[in-house]
């Protein structure tokens, strides 16, 4: 029989939680309102004032309800997914266990390799270097780009576009797939209990790992895919910008970018680029800033490729922050006008 009754039974999240206000009381709601956002609130606040007569059959329901869902937070906490699952069987069986697992995942977002994200990037190229190419891009398309892009900067060679190919081409994963691999490399997790597929990889996502590469690695694996795959090497290089686009950005948008950033960077940043990137960004800037900037250029002397490459990756990130702020606009996809 439900504790909420044929008529409550389908409650939203939104209903339950002003049950549970009103019956823990003014006092302890207000020490809860105080870790709540101020949109948060007033959704709260008005769900509470719109409740009319709570049954003690549905305050006995939801107060079950959060209790079994903060200890099962608690117990994810204390010993991961496996754990947690395995005491609330033994408490509650498991029909009622997974329901409230399948809950509290959906709430957390915990994503599959969800372990691996606090792990340093050295250590877990150890972890996976010696697995198949296929499992190495299943695992870092789950990761942050930056702790991805370390990996496959670290990878052999051979290896590099194999692995970024496989990333660029994956689609969605089957749960079951995704708690194998869980499995044999972390026993700590245990199985997802949802059974929807989850997105990651795609082009865009190999893009964010690309973006966040040394320029040598980008290069190696962009080239080494445009022979395997011309189609999805094309499909790549439309979202990506690398410092030679500067060309492609509006003068508007330049000078802000230039405003942010760091005079060394951009003098290093032209050493090495081809005389349009330079007109490009003296047309945009003062004469006597223009001239001070040729100058350092000139008198610079001989620079590691290296340090060039890593003066106009900052730039380029530079580039990108003020993109996703939405302060400056940049046209993409235009491969005549670009200059790789």
């Amino acid at each position: 029989m439900d504790m909420y009754g044929d008529k409550d039974s389908e409650m939203s999240n939104q209903q339950k939680a002003a049950i549970l206000f009103i019956t823990l009381g003014p006092e302890y709601s207000a020490m809860l309102f105080k870790h709540m956002n101020d949109e948060e609130i007033e959704k709260l606040t008005l769900e509470i004032a719109n409740q009319k007569q709570i049954s003690p059959e549905q305050k006995r329901a939801v107060i079950s309800e959060f209790y079994q869902m903060a200890m099962a937070k608690t117990y994810l906490s204390s010993g991961g997914l496996e754990y947690a699952q395995n005491v609330l069987e033994k408490a509650l069986g498991a029909e009622k266990a997974s329901a409230i697992i399948s809950r509290l995942t959906t709430s957390l977002q915990v994503r599959p390799f969800d372990f691996l994200h606090k792990t340093d990037p050295s250590q877990l190229l150890n972890f996976i270097q010696n697995e198949h190419p296929q499992t190495i891009a299943l695992i870092m398309a789950y990761l942050d780009p930056d702790q991805a892009a370390t990996i496959l900067s670290s990878l052999p060679q051979e290896r590099q576009a194999e692995v970024a190919k496989r990333i660029a081409i994956m689609d969605r994963t089957s749960p079951d797939v995704l708690r194998e691999v869980e499995r044999v490399l972390e026993r700590k997790l245990s199985a997802l209990v949802t059974q929807d597929f989850t997105d990651a990889g795609g082009v865009k996502a190999i893009v964010e790992v690309l973006n966040r590469v040394d320029r040598t690695t980008e290069k190696g694996i962009v080239d080494a895919l445009e022979v395997d795959n011309p189609e999805l090497t094309d499909e790549i290089k439309k979202l990506m910008f690398v410092f030679e686009d500067i060309v492609m950005i509006d003068d508007r948008s330049l000078q802000m970018v230039l405003r942010e950033v760091d005079a060394k960077d951009l003098s290093l940043a032209l050493k090495a680029t081809n005389a349009d990137v330079q007109d490009k960004v003296f047309k945009n800037m003062s004469k006597r800033a223009g001239d001070m900037l040729r100058e350092e250029i000139e008198f610079m002397g001989p620079v590691k490729i290296r340090d060039v490459e890593e003066a106009q990756q900052r730039i380029v990130g530079v580039i990108r922050r003020l993109e996703e702020k939405g302060e400056i606009v940049i046209s993409r996809g235009k491969g005549e006008e670009m200059i790789v």
